[in-house]
């Protein structure tokens, strides 16, 4: 049964994470209050990108917090991922609904309207909206959408959604108020010195909300 809390995402970036390893961050955001987390690493190639993430799934077994990778399907079924995400310009859902199955969890990267009318909510279970803001963790992301257009977005999609793109602890409320059901970050828990703390912040304004 596919059950997951989008409220705070973690997107793991490896440049960040060089005072504290991959591992160590995830563990720590774990402790903090993190609900999902995904493994992103754009330069580490499919064998690096299972290597870590085998270690993270070994790490994180019991805690009940799924592991999410970025776009690499043949990472995320060696590993034994509970899912994957894709964007605009990876792997097709359906194609990877297809080779992952019906338990697996698909998230869905939507920067614009025409991509939100058009996902398809028996293939995605949830999507990321973004980017809110421009951010250097993601160089070559499409447009800043801002809270407005992340409103919209999560209205047209109708899908569970999370927020992302150059989010920190001040924006919990009007990510949850622009109708989310989660942000996403990296640099607000990925490279502080304190990510258990950084996490549990975000974690302690997003209780607050509710």
């Amino acid at each position: 049964m596919k059950s997951f809390d989008l409220s705070l995402y973690l997107v793991l970036d490896p440049d960040l994470c060089r005072t504290h390893s991959m591992v160590e961050t995830t563990m720590a955001a774990i402790a903090g209050g993190a609900t999902i987390v995904q493994l992103r690493d754009k330069k580490a190639g499919t064998e690096g990108l299972i290597r870590i993430g085998r270690e993270l799934i070994k790490a994180m077994a019991g805690t009940g917090v799924p592991l999410i990778v970025n776009d690499d399907i043949e990472a995320a079924i060696a590993i034994g991922a509970d899912g994957l995400h894709v964007g605009q310009d990876d792997l097709p859902s359906q194609m990877a609904r297809e080779r992952l199955g019906r338990d697996k969890i698909i998230g869905l990267s939507i920067e614009d309207e025409t991509v939100a009318r058009k996902v398809d909510p028996g293939i995605v279970d949830y999507v990321g909206i973004g980017p809110v803001f421009a951010t250097s963790t993601k160089p070559d992301h499409k447009p800043a959408i801002g809270f407005d257009g992340l409103a919209d977005l999560v209205k047209i999609a109708g899908l569970p959604s999370v927020a992302i793109g150059g989010l920190k602890k001040n924006h919990v409320e009007p990510v949850f108020g622009a109708g989310a059901n989660g942000i996403a970050v990296v640099s607000a828990i990925c490279g502080q010195p304190d990510p258990e703390g950084a996490t549990r912040a975000i974690a302690d304004a997003i209780a607050a909300l509710k």
